[in-house]
């Protein structure tokens, strides 16, 4: 009992320290602290708020790596606060044969000075594990999603809705590269439960994806243009880019438009509306 009040109390104080808009959420309302709501941690880590509030009181004392890692990114810690976190929960750190969700300070630091680009970050089995305001304003906000809601793969094989629509030569290409992904993944992080379970779990739940599994499909990424469809603004075609973070697993994809375009207009429309928006949803009545 007394681990879980140590680990209640690191993450209440992790939780202070760290500003909103340090983690890219908007500061509006009236604020008694500076550091971030029990609400906004919540939905930064994708967990709810009773169970963080829970954790906070030592009442949850087997947080799961999952929801350790997601914590760890959400309060932006070092990588050896990171391995504090998990000791005072009781589970030792991500051995190398797992993924890791880790996010280096580089691409921190990118997030934060490209606030007109859309810019998302996976791991390398394709769960989404942080996104910029403006990723949201034009996709929709993830915020509410869990588990496999959160993952590019699950998404597209098992049918979940989307804005994205896809050519079907951009399709072909699409799913040679995350299934090829996903390949060289189960290689490189064979000590990974929770990737077999998805394989396995996507196999069992999709023939097309079981059929190019079993081909042994090999894909790479390639710049290649989406069609979103905005609510709001109607259609936005974005070149989409995939970069890999140096020294990680970790998929950056990067969304522009040509200059000068109507895309490029919605884009800077979104940019200030979908803000303006997401200010006035996290402002208490």
């Amino acid at each position: 009992m007394s681990e879980s009040k140590e680990l209640g109390r690191a993450l209440r104080g992790w939780r202070d320290r760290t500003a909103p808009a340090a983690v890219g959420l908007p500061v509006g309302g009236v604020r008694r602290a500076a550091g971030l709501r029990r609400e906004e941690l919540a939905q930064l880590a994708g967990l709810s708020v009773d169970y963080v509030v829970r954790l906070e009181q030592g009442r949850s004392t087997s947080p799961s790596q999952q929801v350790l890692s997601a914590l760890a990114r959400a309060l932006r810690l070092s990588a050896a606060e990171r391995e504090h976190l998990f000791l005072l929960a009781g589970q030792p750190a991500p051995a190398p044969g797992q993924l890791s969700q880790h996010i280096p300070s580089g691409v921190r630091r990118l997030f934060d000075q490209l606030d007109g680009v859309p810019l998302s970050v996976h791991d390398a089995a394709w769960n989404l594990i942080l996104w910029n305001p403006l990723w949201a304003a034009v996709f929709g906000d993830p915020s509410a999603q869990r588990g496999r809601e959160r993952n590019v793969v699950w998404r597209h094989f098992t049918g979940l809705p989307g804005r994205v629509s896809h050519t079907r030569e951009q399709q072909i290409h699409m799913e040679a590269a995350v299934v090829a992904d996903l390949r060289a993944a189960t290689a490189r992080y064979p000590a990974d439960a929770g990737l077999r379970s998805l394989i396995k779990d996507l196999r069992a739940a999709s023939t097309d994806f079981a059929r190019l599994w079993e081909t042994g499909i090999v894909g790479v990424h390639e710049t290649d243009t989406k069609t979103v469809h905005h609510p709001d603004v109607g259609t936005l075609t974005l070149d989409c880019d995939v970069l890999i973070a140096a020294g990680s697993d970790l998929r950056v994809v990067a969304y522009t438009a040509a200059p000068g375009s109507d895309t490029a207009d919605r884009l800077k429309l979104l940019n200030v509306i979908g803000t303006q928006a997401m200010t006035e949803d996290s402002t208490p009545a």
